[in-house]
Order: structure tokens, then C-alpha cells, then sequence
């Protein structure tokens, strides 16, 4: 019968502790280097730490929607936003609401936190209206005629969008603007067409009541609002469309304030826009904005672009108008559909800019900025101080009782907090480029308490051991057979932290999802370092003559551990028989 293989039996559980330690060795060299090659050799920093920027926005009511503004459409508000502004990168940046119309939002100090100010309030709501006239962008008198800003030999529209408004400005030829009569006769066929909707026609009319003012009454109000607009005030150019519906008609500046124009009902919307993106187009040399628009939009814009193409200008030009302005009027010619391009006075970062705000979608409500406060980190760099302090004296606390209970086994429980807190530290640098995790002071709480949470398995995986070493058994079988007693109770600590983590990053918003986060990585990692440090070290250590030998200094002591003696087999002793004598 043969012999059984060395290092198979029970005994041999961790056969070969070399290959764990290898391995998080390996994982641990490999984040290090990671951090640095990344260039991102210290975890970023949330708002509290490194300040920032705090903005109040309060939603305003919607002409025609007096409920508009609901938990559901404050909610996706803070939804859009907090998307729009991680999108251009900026970590843990703070969204939430406070009360029932405010949106707070706070900008950690960063390379494109200025870019995200100017982002977070922008409503982002796109139209495409038909153009009716366009004149001069400032104010005209009634009965006059002037030039018009739109030339008759004005370029046409290929299959995207061509020239905005200011470039379309530099025809030959020039056409009277209309006089108060003709913008009337302009109004009053832009409300019979109202009446009448076109397939492209946009869905927000059917949810919307219809105006309740007379044709006549309207098209005096719109023929009046639209030859006294002056375009080159910015306070009127932005309010030129407040409180229009989209399927009303309604007047609008170019971007520039150089034109305005009356539009007719809105066509498609942003909401019909798939996908947006800012690119540089080098025949031409300059920014634009691609879009592609969903299934029922590209109807909806080959349904408007057919239309325009069979009109003579400018009512053959549709108008992108964005949050009331129009930032492009192109020509068309032929029917259109699948995407479009803006194209403007755009540079690089207004074009992505404006990509960015179409790609996550119009805010359902119109906010106004409240109040924009700077943030110092002077405060918050005082409580991280003061809380690594904390952390400090907690950790020396630990060592020193690790050291006089445990003694030899401390410098094990000290190596594996060391290799955990190298994994945890690279971990969170890699993470916030790679995911835009920022470290705030409750992710430091979380880092501090993982502390305790790591000493405790160390603390159950040696009393098991040395239970083992009281029930007589030497240093190497006790290693073995604490071990898998040991890990069932790690693990289940572990998991109800860990438990504990997830609900609490589920369940809240803001720094205490910080805390969570860190916690709950923490956990994991605790698992990972238990398993594949601090078992097989003291697997290797065990056979070292300091530990096997039980020295008073290793914590192993039988002796100091009140160690019964070896458990032996009794052997029965059978009484000797007399052989009689020969005679």
C-alpha cells in the first residue's frame, strides 16, 4: 500500500503559501505602478477638502404647466444635471434637492469646474421652428423698411445644417424688412397654420390648452412684440420667447443679437435628438454639433425639411432655437433626415459644450441662479487634519494593544494593515479618473473605521489558533485547523458589513454614499488581504523556530496559555505470565 503524499492530508490546507503571497503581491506592484504611469499618485479630493463652487437654483413656474414643477420633474432635473456635469469630468460633484423648487449643487475645485457652472442651470431646450420673416435685430418702426439680414443669394443646406444666422448675413443682395403690415399678414398666416398641424408637429401641443386669445388679439400682441425687439440688449434677448408654448408661434434673437426673427410652430424638439456630438470641421474651419436624431425625429425632420425645401426664403430656412435664441438658420433645398449639424460661433468648448447639455436631454423645468457661493478649503482642511489625527491615535492605539496581548503575532496583524492600506490608498487614486470617486471627509471616516474592521479578523483568525494551541495540538495543525473555523466567522462579519455599506450607498445621497463607498471597498479588501496575506504569513511563519517553538515573546506560548498536556494514546499492558519451571 503506498504511502500518502507529503502535505495532502488535513494538515496540509496551505500547502504552498508562496503562491497567495505571490499573488497580492503582484496585484499590489502592479496598482502602485498603475498610479504612477497614470500620472493620479494622490486620490482626488471632494468639495469639503479641496473647496469649490456652491450654486442655488430655483425652478420657475411654466407658462400653461402651473404644476410643472413636481417631486418627479425636480428629481429628473438633479438627474440631467448630475449627468451633464460628470460628463465633462468633474468628480463628486454634489446634486440634491432642498425644499420643494431649489437645486443645490456643489462643484468641487477643478479643470473644468468653471465649464460645469456655466452648464448646470442651462435648460437646453431645442426646437426646430420654420422661419416666416427675419429681420434686423434691432427694434423697427412701424411702417418703415430697412435691410433685411437676410441676402437673397444666401448659400443652401446640404444634408446637415450649414450657416447659422451671422453667417448667412453676408449676401449681395438685400430685401426690404417688412413693414408692421407685413409682419401682420406674416403672424396672421402663422397662426391659420397653427390651426392646422403638420405631421411633424410637436407632441408637447396635445398635453398643452389652446390660447385663449383671439387670432386678431394675437397677431396685434405678436406683430408689436416682434417690431419693438431689440436683439442687441441681452436682457431682451433673452426673454424674447418667454412664455410661449412650442406649438405657438413666436419671436427670437440670433445668439449674436445682429437678427430676430418670427418663427412658426416648434417641428421637432430635443427630445427627438438621439445623440449629440462637438466636431471640428476642416473644410470649412470651424466647431460644429452633430447630431442624430431617434427614429420619430428623423421622421419628424424629414416631414419639416420636405416642407421648407418646396418654400421660397427665408420661409425655406428652419431655426434651431436653443433656450429661446437661435444659434442657426440654415437653408434647405431637398428633404432631409437622420441628422442635422449646428454650426455658429462656436469654439471648442461651446461646441461641446452645447453637445454635452443636448446628450443628456432638455431640463424639464426653467431654473433661475439663486446664489453662487466659493467654497474654501481651509475648513475642510482643518477636519482632515484633525480626523487623520484621530485616525493616527486609534491605529496606535490598535498597535499598542496588538503588541502587549499578541506580542510576536502583532508584527503579522501590523503587515497585513500595511498591505491593506497600500491596496485601499492605490485603489482610490485609480478610481477617481477612472470613475470620478473623490475622497470627502465621510470617505475618510468610512477608511478609519475599516481599520477596526480588518484588526477584528486578525484578532478571531489568532484565537483560534491559540485555542487549538490550549487543546494541546502544536503550532503548525493549530495554523490548519483555527483556519477554517476562523474564515467562516470573517466572512460572515464581512458580509454583513458589507450588507450594511450597500443598503447605506443605495439608500442616501451625497457624502454619505462617501462613507459607504469606502466602507464597503474597505470590506472587501479585508476579505482579499485575510485570505491571501495574513494566512499564508503566518503559514510561514509557523515553521519558523520563534513561533513553532512556543518563545514567550510570539504569543504562543503553551505555557502563557494555559496549554493542556498532549493528547497520547493509551496502550494496554498486559500482565507478564509465570512460565512454571522445569523440574
Amino acid at each position: 500500500m503506498a504511502a500518502p503524499k507529503k502535505g495532502k492530508g488535513r494538515a496540509g490546507g496551505q500547502s504552498r503559501p508562496g503562491r497567495a503571497l505571490a499573488l497580492i503581491l503582484i496585484a499590489m506592484v502592479a496598482l502602485t505602478g498603475g498610479m504612477f504611469l497614470s500620472g493620479h499618485t494622490t486620490p482626488r479630493l471632494g468639495i469639503d477638502l479641496a473647496g469649490g463652487t456652491s450654486i442655488t437654483l430655483q425652478a420657475k413656474n411654466q407658462p400653461g404647466k402651473p404644476n410643472a414643477i413636481n417631486k418627479t420633474n425636480m428629481d429628473t432635473a438633479v438627474s440631467i444635471i448630475e449627468r451633464r456635469v460628470n460628463g465633462l469630468g468633474v468628480s463628486e460633484a454634489e446634486v440634491q434637492t432642498q425644499g420643494d423648487r431649489n437645486i443645490i449643487v456643489n462643484i468641487p475645485k477643478g479643470t473644468n469646474s468653471k465649464q460645469a457652472q456655466e452648464q448646470v442651470g442651462t435648460t437646453a431646450q431645442l426646437y426646430f421652428r420654420p422661419v416666416l420673416t427675419v429681420a434686423d435685430g434691432a427694434p423697427t418702426p412701424a411702417g418703415s423698411e430697412s435691410p433685411s439680414a437676410t441676402g437673397s443669394d444666401e448659400p443652401t443646406a446640404t444634408p446637415s445644417a450649414e450657416k447659422s444666422a451671422d453667417e448667412t448675413a453676408s449676401g449681395s443682395e438685400t430685401t426690404p424688412s417688412p413693414s408692421s403690415t407685413t409682419q401682420g399678414r406674416a403672424v396672421t398666416g402663422a397662426l391659420k397654420a397653427d390651426a392646422t398641424p403638420t405631421p411633424g408637429a410637436s407632441d408637447e401641443a396635445a398635453d398643452t390648452p389652446a390660447a385663449t386669445e383671439t387670432p386678431d388679439a394675437a397677431t396685434a400682441a405678436l406683430e408689436k412684440k416682434f417690431t419693438e425687439l431689440d436683439c442687441s440688449d441681452p436682457a431682451a434677448r433673452a426673454t424674447a420667447g418667454d412664455g410661449v408654448k412650442p406649438e405657438d408661434p413666436t419671436v427670437a434673437c440670433s445668439s449674436e443679437g445682429d437678427a430676430k426673427y418670427l418663427l412658426g410652430p416648434s417641428e421637432v424638439s430635443g427630445t427627438d435628438v438621439d445623440d449629440a456630438k462637438a466636431q471640428f470641421d476642416q473644410q470649412r474651419g470651424i466647431w460644429l454639433v452633430s447630431m442624430e436624431f431617434t427614429s420619430k425625429g428623423s421622421k419628424k425632420f424629414q416631414a419639416i425639411t420636405k416642407k421648407l425645401s418646396a418654400q421660397q426664403s427665408p420661409q425655406n430656412q428652419f431655426a434651431i432655437s436653443l433656450d429661446g435664441e437661435v444659434v442657426s438658420a440654415p437653408q434647405v433645398n431637398e428633404t432631409l433626415s437622420g441628422s442635422a449639424e449646428i454650426s455658429g460661433s462656436f469654439n471648442q468648448q461651446s461646441a461641446e459644450d452645447l453637445a454635452n447639455v443636448l446628450s443628456y436631454g432638455a431640463l424639464p423645468l426653467s431654473f433661475q441662479e439663486q446664489s453662487v457661493t466659493t467654497v474654501s478649503a481651509a475648513l475642510g482642511g482643518d477636519q482632515l487634519k484633525a480626523g487623520l489625527i484621530a485616525g493616527a491615535i486609534g491605529l496606535a492605539l490598535v498597535v499598542i494593544y496588538l503588541v502587549a496581548y499578541y506580542r510576536g503575532l502583532a508584527l503579522i496583524a501590523l503587515l497585513s494593515l500595511a498591505a491593506s492600506g497600500v491596496l485601499s490608498y492605490t485603489i482610490m487614486a485609480l478610481l477617481g479618473p477612472a470613475i470620478g470617486f473623490a475622497l470627502n471627509l465621510p470617505a475618510v471616516c468610512g477608511a478609519i473605521v475599516a481599520i477596526g474592521i480588518t484588526a477584528d479578523s486578525f484578532i478571531v483568525y489568532f484565537e483560534r489558533v491559540r485555542d487549538e494551541i490550549r487543546e494541546g495540538r502544536t503550532l503548525r495543525p493549530a495554523i490548519e485547523r483555527g483556519w477554517p473555523r476562523a474564515r467562516r466567522t470573517i466572512l460572515v462579519s464581512d458580509f454583513v458589513s458589507f450588507l450594511a455599506a450597500a443598503v447605506l450607498f443605495l439608500v442616501t445621497v451625497g457624502k454619505v454614499q462617501g462613507f459607504a463607498f469606502t466602507l464597503g471597498l474597505t470590506t472587501l479588501l479585508d476579505v482579499v488581504v485575510v485570505f491571501l496575506f495574513t494566512k499564508p504569513v503566518l503559514t510561514m511563519m509557523g515553521g519558523t523556530k520563534f513561533f513553532s517553538s512556543g518563545h514567550p515573546w510570539s504569543g504562543l506560548d503553551p505555557k502563557r496559555l494555559g496549554a493542556k498536556p498532549p493528547l497520547r494514546r493509551s496502550r494496554r499492558v498486559n500482565a507478564p505470565i509465570d512460565h512454571p519451571k522445569e523440574a
